[in-house]
C-alpha cells in the first residue's frame, strides 16, 4: 500500500509532517525543539535537562496537577527528553483525542509557567540522575568515550555536571527558553488515523503565530585526546572504543550500518560469537552506529573480569580490523533479515512513525519512503559492505577504560 505522506512548512519556519495510517485507531505526535544539551552554557551544563523537567510543571491555564490530570483523563501517553541537538516532546492517544493532545503540548512548549517553587525539586531530580552514574559503570564509560571522540560541545552529556545543575537560577533557565524555543528548526511529526487538512489547520492555529529565530551557531572546541583511563576499584573493567564512520545521508550509510551489524547484530554476530562464546572473555559485548548530521561513529563496548580485560580489548580491536578482510553471504543475509524485520515492525507503530518522520526531515530534509529503505536493505551484499570498509576502514580508535588498571591499546 502506498504511504500517505504530507508536509508543510509555515512562514515562521516550523515544519509539519504527517502520515495517514488507515489501519489504526490511534495517533501519535512527536515534536522536536532545537534546544538540546549541545546549547548548555559551559558554566551550566545540565541546564536543558533541568528545563525539560520544569517545563511540564504547569502550562497555559493549568497548574502542574491540572496538567497531569488532563493528560490522564484523556488517556494520553506522553513524555519529553533531552538529546544532544534537540528536546523532543511526544504523545500517543486515540485518534479522536489527538487535537486535545496537541493543544496540551502547545501550552507546554509555548506557555510554560516555569514555576520558581518547583526549581529545587527539578534540580534534585537531575542531581540524582547524575549520581546514578557512579553505580552504572557501563554508562559512565560511554559518557567519557564521547568526550574523547567529539570536541565540545558535541561531547556534552544531557545530565551535565553537579556544579552546573546546582548553580542554575530561574532567570538563566528563562533566558535559555527564550533563546532556543522558537519555530525555526522545530519539526512536528504526526502519524496515525488522521486527516491532513484538519491537522494542518489545527497546527496553524496553535503554532502559526509563534515567533522567534534560531540562535548563535555552535562553536566547536579543539579535538580531544583519544585515550583515557578512569580509575575505579571494580571486579570488571569497562572498555569503550570508537572510530569515525559516515553519517546518514552519505552514499555509504546503509553499508556502514550493515558492517556494524555483521559485528553486533544479535547472538549470531561476530563480537558475541568470537569474544563471548568462543573465548569466554566477557558477558557483555556489542557495537552500534551513531550519527549526527555531519559526522558519525561506530562505538563498541565490552565488560570483562579484570584479569581478562587486556585480552578482551586486544580481541575487540582484532575483530574490528579483521572485518574488512572478508564477510560471507550468510552474515549479510542475517543483517538483511534483521533490518527488514525492524523496518516492518516500525511501520506498525504510530509513535515510531511520527519520530521517524521528524528524524528523516532533520537529517535529510525529506522523508524516506518504505520502498526506498527496503530497496537499500535488499541491495546489501558482502561486496558492497567490503567496498565501504575499504574506503572507511576501522582504525584511529578512541579508547576509554574504567577499572583498577589501565590497558594498553595495540
Amino acid at each position: 500500500m502506498q504511504q500517505q505522506l504530507y508536509q508543510h512548512t509555515f512562514a515562521n519556519g516550523l515544519t509539519l509532517l504527517a502520515e495517514r495510517m488507515d489501519h489504526v485507531r490511534s495517533a501519535a505526535v512527536y515534536i522536536q525543539i532545537p534546544a538540546g544539551c549541545v546549547y548548555d552554557p559551559p558554566s551550566n551544563l545540565g541546564l536543558a535537562r533541568v528545563l525539560s523537567e520544569l517545563i511540564t510543571r504547569g502550562a497555559g491555564k493549568r497548574d502542574k496537577r491540572e496538567l497531569t490530570t488532563e493528560f490522564d483523563r484523556l488517556g494520553i501517553d506522553h513524555g519529553e527528553s533531552v538529546g544532544l541537538m534537540s528536546m523532543p516532546f511526544w504523545a500517543s492517544t486515540l485518534a479522536r483525542n489527538l487535537p486535545l493532545a496537541l493543544r496540551l503540548l502547545a501550552d507546554i512548549i509555548r506557555r510554560p509557567h516555569l514555576p520558581e517553587e518547583e526549581l529545587e525539586a527539578c534540580q534534585e531530580q537531575a542531581l540524582m540522575d547524575l549520581s546514578s552514574l557512579e553505580d552504572e559503570p557501563s554508562s559512565r564509560v560511554r559518557v567519557a568515550l564521547r568526550k574523547h571522540l567529539y570536541p565540545a560541545p558535541l561531547s556534552n552529556d544531557h545530565r551535565g555536571t553537579e556544579e552546573g545543575v546546582a548553580s542554575l537560577t530561574l532567570p538563566t533557565l528563562r533566558a535559555f527558553y527564550e533563546q532556543h524555543f522558537h519555530p525555526q528548526g522545530t519539526i512536528i511529526g504526526v502519524a496515525g488515523n488522521i486527516s491532513w487538512q484538519p491537522l494542518l489547520d489545527l497546527v496553524g492555529e496553535l503554532f502559526g503565530d509563534w515567533k522567534g529565530s534560531s540562535g548563535v551557531p555552535i562553536q566547536l572546541g579543539p579535538e580531544p585526546s583519544k585515550r583515557a583511563h578512569l580509575h575505579k576499584e571494580l571486579e570488571q573493567t569497562q572498555i569503550a572504543l570508537a572510530y569515525r564512520s559516515v553519517p546518514i545521508g552519505h552514499p555509504d550509510y546503509y553499508q556502514a550500518v550493515g558492517a556494524v551489524e555483521v559485528l553486533s547484530g544479535g547472538m549470531g554476530a561476530r563480537l558475541f560469537t568470537e569474544i563471548r562464546e568462543k573465548e569466554g572473555l566477557c558477558y557483555s559485548v556489542g557495537a552500534g552506529h551513531t550519527t549526527l548530521k555531519d559526522r558519525a561513529s561506530v562505538m563498541a563496548f565490552a565488560a570483562s573480569l579484570n584479569h581478562q580485560a587486556q585480552r578482551t580489548l586486544d580481541k575487540l580491536i582484532e575483530e574490528l580490523q579483521r572485518l574488512p578482510r572478508g564477510i560471507d553471504e550468510e552474515e549479510v543475509e542475517r543483517v538483511r533479515v534483521g533490518q527488514k524485520t525492524a523496518l516492518i515492525m516500525s511501520q506498525e507503530s504510530t509513535g515510531g512513525r511520527a519520530a521517524s518522520l521528524v528524524n528523516d526531515w532533520y537529517f535529510l530534509g525529506r522523508i524516506r519512503r518504505f520502498e526506498e529503505r527496503l530497496a537499500a536493505i535488499n541491495a546489501l551484499t558482502p561486496a558492497s559492505i567490503l567496498a565501504h570498509l575499504e574506503r572507511f576502514p576501522p582504525g584511529d580508535f578512541s579508547i576509554v577504560t574504567l577499572g583498577p588498571k589501565p590497558l594498553i591499546a595495540s
